[in-house]
């Protein structure tokens, strides 16, 4: 029996049904709580991305009509300090017994179609830092690390800020590089004082 063929189509907010399903299981597999992702698609979240006009969804189906992955794309041109047109690969994400039977592949196809068509020059692809198997992939396909983009809440920010203005490094200003390295300096001092008084 030969293996089902994998179909490619560009979707729409119209079609959210389609993809809600393999949007749910990204979100679990993800972190989110199934309750949590569940609540944000009857919030209308998944919807509402698919109706900007700088987002691009692909939908990959098996010719019997069964869902297996999509990827999502944006407009990244307009980023910060980039002069390129560029496509940002916003989310790939294949169902788990469809891995490793070229779905992805497939959905990259039809992203770099859309990246050549739309005029960017640049397929910018955010892969998580932890995901050694899918930063192995997009390797393998020519894309390279250009930057590490780290994330936090406002609240932990804050806090982070306001206990660092209340030690005795705050008489630098807040982020500079001499702070930084005064950081660093008592840091190592104070580790080579308490390896001197383990011995």
């Amino acid at each position: 029996m030969s293996r089902p063929q994998v179909l490619v189509r560009r979707i729409d907010s119209s079609q959210t049904p389609s993809l809600a399903p393999l949007w749910l299981a990204q979100r679990v597999e993800s972190g989110t709580s199934a309750e949590a992702a569940e609540r944000a698609l009857s919030e209308g979240t998944l919807e509402q991305a698919l109706a900007r006009p700088e987002v691009v969804a692909f939908l990959a189906t098996t010719d019997a009509g069964e869902a297996v992955g999509y990827a999502v794309l944006t407009d990244t041109t307009g980023a910060v300090f980039s002069d390129a047109p560029s496509v940002g690969l916003d989310q790939l994400f294949v169902a788990t017994a469809w891995r490793r039977h070229g779905v992805a592949r497939h959905l990259l196809s039809a992203a770099a179609t859309y990246a050549d068509r739309s005029g960017a020059e640049q397929i910018v692809g955010h892969v998580p830092a932890g995901q050694r198997d899918a930063n192995r992939f997009f390797a393998r396909l020519g894309f390279t690390p250009t930057t590490v983009r780290r994330v936090t809440t406002p609240a932990a920010l804050q806090r982070r800020l306001a206990a660092a203005t209340s030690g005795a490094v705050s008489r630098a200003p807040l982020g500079s590089l001499e702070q930084v390295l005064l950081r660093r300096r008592s840091a190592r001092g104070r580790a080579l004082r308490e390896a001197a008084g383990a011995r």
